[in-house]
């Protein structure tokens, strides 16, 4: 099992010390990886679920903070918990990405994207709520064909990217495309994964029951296109206070990795939560 850890700059603050304060203690803790969300934009009236969203959330871009992160470390891999993907154009994304992925000299290897559950932050975005779906689904295709292509340029031609003989580097580090896990709670997000991620990252709110159905629509949706359901990774939300008997749980259920967050924004406390959180699963 695999531990990765969140900061969610809405809640922790944008501080520039305390990113790197938080990033060094999550590495120096043992920790896999460390994540951070995104929202490109709110607005008032903005809701997931249930809980509204305060429109002054400081939702720091992602990619822009892990580049800052991998500056200061050494070791603890790159993630977002996720990057709303159908408000990325995919040609320049495959260039953000591959670049902070040779900067950190290839750590930016737990990308998840989604689609995104706030209409009013697609139109702001300039995409049309109801087909980001399918606009995901090109530009996973985008980024991997970009990523794999050579000196001759690559083409594509779909619904909504289209270009002929492009070429895209540097490359990611000694892989022909960086990894793409797929988030979202979802049947559709589900079969994405299944289709196209190398791994799955269901959200939050879903019965035990319905997280047993959308992995199993994972495994044969993958089973269904040619590709091997074991090589999926499965990553979970978890808490700090997590059990070994919890986790032995998350184990028999296919889980691979598991992310958590502190429950305060105070940084000693942050740090306190995380080396008590890593003793006991002998991460040092």
């Amino acid at each position: 099992m695999e531990f990765g850890i969140s900061y969610s700059t809405p809640y922790f603050g944008v501080d520039p010390d305390r990113i790197m304060r938080f990033a060094r203690d999550a590495e120096d803790c043992g920790f896999e990886s460390l994540y951070l969300p995104e929202h490109v934009a709110l607005y008032p009236g903005a809701k997931i679920g249930p809980m509204e969203l305060p429109t002054s959330l400081p939702y720091a871009d992602p990619l822009d903070c892990l580049s800052f992160v991998a500056a200061g470390t050494r070791r603890i891999l790159l993630g977002t918990g996720v990057l709303l993907l159908p408000y990325h154009q995919p040609v320049l994304l495959a260039k953000r990405l591959a670049t902070i992925d040779v900067l950190s000299g290839g750590r930016m290897r737990l990308l998840t994207v989604g689609v995104g559950a706030l209409p009013g932050e697609a139109r702001a975005a300039g995409v049309d709520f109801a087909t980001r779906g399918r606009r995901a689904n090109e530009a996973i295709d985008v980024l991997r064909l970009l990523w794999a292509g050579g000196e001759d340029g690559v083409g594509f031609a779909g619904e909504f990217f289209a270009f002929e003989g492009v070429c895209s580097f540097p490359k990611p580090v000694g892989l022909g495309a960086l990894p793409i896990h797929v988030g979202g709670s979802s049947p559709a997000a589900a079969r994405r994964a299944g289709r196209r991620g190398d791994g799955y990252f269901p959200g939050g709110m879903l019965t035990p029951e319905e997280r047993r159905r959308q992995f199993e629509l994972v495994r044969t949706t993958a089973a269904e296109a040619g590709r091997d359901p074991d090589a999926l990774q499965y990553t979970r939300w978890g808490s700090l206070d997590l059990s070994e008997e919890d986790v032995e749980a998350l184990a028999k259920q296919g889980v691979s990795r598991i992310v958590v967050s502190p429950t305060t924004a105070d940084p000693a406390r942050q740090h306190d939560e995380m080396a008590a959180f890593a003793e006991r699963f002998g991460l040092t």
